[in-house]
């Protein structure tokens, strides 16, 4: 199982110089991915702005969004950016896509939030005709540019829903799994593998893991307070139990890396709760790198 790791974009207040230099050090290191979270209402960084940034700084670690909430963004300019980041990085992205459940997000873009599910239904077909070189429209022509992947980069859907998963069955190549439970990430997994044969996909859907991370002195006050930060629109009890639950010694690390190898997962992004480079590299020291 590879191990990626997330950029601390999503952390507020973190320079783009910091941004910068943790790319080109995961980008030396022992990582597969470079992964970024996505929200609208949060003083995070948005996610293709700053994979831009990090293509820039590196060369060979794949850049993955962990994920995007597409239904908050136009299609044909998603799609466009999308093409361009692939191209501009030499093929490395790989778009994770979810529908988001934060009502604030969907009032800050003006997009309708009980017609989301719907609404990423008709971006991703709308999208992939984008990529294969088509006409948008019987009005508009082509789009471009075309995206270093044929047909558009690899996308892999996130949601812990039958909805989400049922999307395998006609799109994408894969499932993503966030929010570090290896228990219920196992459940998904065994979904998307079984949609996936039913419709008759050859191989095999790609299956990552996400999960949080925090390392060295007061690991779990430091990323436990931030994770509340994060968390605070949802109910208090809730935001308590992800925060609280945050790997965040080496042991507890090791053992959730542990378990979602157990899943069969091909992948795990660990997102950082702390945005130090030290964390980067106690990882790496961590994993064997």
């Amino acid at each position: 199982m590879k191990i990626g790791i997330g950029l601390p974009a999503w952390i507020p207040q973190v320079s783009g110089s910091a941004i910068i230099n943790w790319a080109r050090e995961a980008d030396a290191g022992p990582f597969s991915s470079l992964g970024i979270i996505d929200r609208i209402v949060y003083a995070n960084h948005e996610p293709l702005i700053a994979l831009a940034a990090a293509a820039g700084a590196t060369r060979r670690i794949r850049l993955v969004t962990t994920v995007l909430l597409a239904p908050l963004r136009q299609t044909a300019l998603l799609a466009k950016q999308s093409a361009s980041l692939d191209a501009l990085s030499g093929g490395r992205l790989t778009l994770g896509l979810g529908i988001g459940a934060r009502e604030d997000d969907f009032a800050a873009t003006e997009t309708p939030f009980h017609r989301r599910g719907k609404r990423f239904d008709e971006q991703l077909e709308l999208m992939t005709r984008i990529w294969s070189g088509q006409a948008m429209s019987d009005e508009v022509g082509p789009i471009g540019p075309s995206p270093a992947q044929a047909g558009g980069p690899e996308i892999l859907f996130g949601g812990y829903s039958a909805a989400a998963v049922n999307r395998l069955s006609r799109w994408g190549h894969g499932f993503m799994a966030g929010g570090g439970d290896p228990k219920l990430a196992d459940q998904f997994f065994r979904m998307a593998e079984k949609i996936w044969r039913e419709a008759g996909r050859s191989g095999n859907p790609r299956l990552v893991g996400c999960a949080y991370f925090a390392l060295g002195e007061n690991a779990a006050e430091r990323g436990g307070a931030h994770l509340r930060g994060y968390y605070s629109s949802f109910a208090p009890e809730r935001a308590e139990r992800i925060a609280s639950s945050l790997p965040a010694t080496s042991e507890r690390v090791r053992a959730t890396i542990q378990a979602f190898e157990g899943t069969g997962a091909d992948e795990l992004i660990l997102w950082p709760c702390i945005p130090e480079p030290d964390q980067l590299t106690r990882l790496a020291d961590l994993i064997g790198g």
